[in-house]
């Protein structure tokens, strides 16, 4: 006999839409990584699925009700829901290694441009330039004339030329005091209209201190003689010979900064960032998807992630991280470094050298003899030493549930093994070398000579 009791109509479908939507909205407006999400988090949606089927069943129960079932429907929805976030997180790694790369919605009509006329706006040789943009480009170079001087063009998508010119007619750029800043904004331009933007390309006086604020398009600025400050949500920026400190906040994009006289700091999200030739230091502050790449930086590097804390207190050589790996070389200055599943690879570190590491290997190299303290410690993972023959050092390495292969032998050097366990330690050489401490488990220690 059929049962004739009501069919209870689950709330699943509602909620998996309602879950996947945030997600979304959060990775558009807040730079959330899908990809993560993808990859880690994509069981929660089936224990979801599975709490909601219970939780549903005992409702029914008390209300009289058939329980509902999984239907066909509900399966097409979770396998349709987890391919929408994979074409996400795809199109962000796709993003992530070729930096060029952009989709936009679909948009009507052709495109058509305009030229921005601005008058040109006496100001002070020092003043203080605040640019903002919704859409478009910016191009901002030095002059050594005391005014801003605003051209570009308008670019409108429509279907007619008329209805282009129309909207065209509406927007403009005007340079206004506020305070003691001139400010270059758009007038009439909406954010949110995707139709319109605005590439600019701006004039200022080589001595005037800078602040760019673009929504979604490229910022380029050089030759400036004072700090520059620049800011987007959407978009590539790049800085070059200037003679002032240089700050930078993105939400997604590539950072390119090169011949600098002042301090870089660098912070948010984004994908790839270069920083060449530095004078002064060079901060990093958030989550980039890289490769990350310093060159030459004076004063040192700090990079602070949610994976890892860098200091180097001078980079005469290079520092490059992606792609799971980690490459450090000729360092002048000490280095700390703590961090995960990053395979880590040293040469000639001038100074201390303090790693914290796991689930990856560490390579330290030296050409030269090393002449600070050397303190490694890994976790399931080896650790390789290389130094000259004409080395000087005291050390103490210890192996856990792992083995120790050194080329150094001598009187002063005595290893052990106990349960598995390896341990080394004394001295070698004639001089009075830095104290090298070894620490790993699960891995191995090799310390080989420089060939």
């Amino acid at each position: 006999m059929p049962d004739s009791r009501p069919l209870q109509r689950s709330i699943f479908p509602g909620l998996a839409l309602l879950l996947v939507g945030v997600l979304l909205l959060v990775h558009n407006y807040r730079g959330l990584d899908i990809s993560r999400i993808v990859r880690y988090g994509w069981p929660f949606l089936i224990i979801l699925w599975g709490a909601i089927k219970l939780y549903e069943r005992v409702m029914a129960s008390r209300s009289g009700q058939r329980p509902s079932t999984i239907s066909g429907g509900e399966i097409l929805l979770v396998v349709g829901l987890l391919s929408l976030l994979g074409m996400v997180a795809a199109y962000d790694a796709a993003r992530g290694r070729f930096p060029g790369l952009r989709v936009d919605l679909p948009r009507g009509g052709d495109r058509f441009n305009f030229d921005l006329n601005v008058d040109p706006k006496p100001v002070l040789s020092d003043s203080r330039i605040v640019i903002h943009n919704g859409r478009g480009d910016i191009n901002v170079r030095s002059s050594d004339e005391a005014q801003l001087r605003v051209d570009g063009k308008k670019n409108v998508n429509a279907w007619s030329e008329s209805d282009a010119e129309h909207l065209a007619s509406a927007i403009s750029v005007e340079i206004a005091k506020n305070g003691d800043a001139y400010e270059v904004r758009p007038v009439n331009s909406s954010n949110g209209d995707s139709r319109v933007s605005l590439d600019m390309d701006i004039a200022v006086p080589k001595k005037a201190s800078l602040t760019v604020r673009n929504e979604r398009g490229d910022v380029s600025v050089s030759d400036m003689a004072r700090p520059v400050a620049v800011n987007t949500t959407n978009g590539n920026v790049e800085v070059r010979d200037t003679a002032g400190d240089v700050t930078i906040d993105t939400a997604r994009g590539n950072v390119k900064v090169s011949d600098t006289k002042g301090n870089v700091k660098i912070g948010g999200r984004g994908g790839e960032v270069n920083v060449s030739g530095a004078t002064g230091s060079l901060t990093l502050d958030g989550e980039f998807r890289g490769p990350v790449r310093a060159d030459k930086i004076a004063k040192g590097v700090r990079f602070v992630s949610h994976r890892t804390d860098l200091t180097i207190t001078q980079l005469s050589g290079h520092l490059e991280t992606g792609s799971g790996n980690l490459e450090i070389a000729d360092t002048s200055g000490n280095l700390t470094l703590r961090t995960n599943s990053y395979d880590i690879s040293i040469e000639n570190a001038g100074g201390k050298v303090k790693v914290e590491n796991r689930n990856g290997n560490i390579e330290i190299r030296f050409s030269q003899p090393p002449k600070d303290d050397i303190e490694i410690t890994n976790s399931s993972a080896p650790i390789t030493l290389i130094l000259p023959e004409s080395s000087s050092f005291e050390i103490g390495a210890d192996c856990h549930s792992c083995d120790i292969d050194s080329e150094f032998s001598g009187d002063a050097l005595k290893q052990t093994s106990t349960g598995g366990d390896s341990h080394l330690e004394g001295k070698y050489g004639n001089g009075r070398g830095p104290k090298i401490i070894l620490k790993t488990s699960y891995g191995s220690i090799s310390i080989r000579k420089t060939s």
